[in-house]
């Protein structure tokens, strides 16, 4: 049960991470990390979003290559 929980929270949070992504490379909007004071907090939110901008390219690379998305 807690296993569960944890790995919705988990991949919850790496959804949100990827949707700020695509947002960052629509409009060019991001997250002002360098306004968080503590560098290890800004660090782990810099790690985080970074996480979000793999998953990203992962799924843009895919939809590019696929027969089922055409532009």
């Amino acid at each position: 049960m807690a296993f569960g929980r944890l790995f919705h929270y988990a991949f919850d949070a790496v959804l949100i991470s990827t949707v700020l992504a695509g947002v960052k490379r629509s409009s060019g909007f991001t997250p002002a990390t360098q306004n968080i004071g503590d560098e290890t907090v800004r660090k782990v939110a810099d790690q985080y979003l970074g996480i979000g901008e793999t998953i990203f390219d992962m799924l843009q690379g895919t939809a590019v290559t696929s027969s089922y998305f055409r532009r």
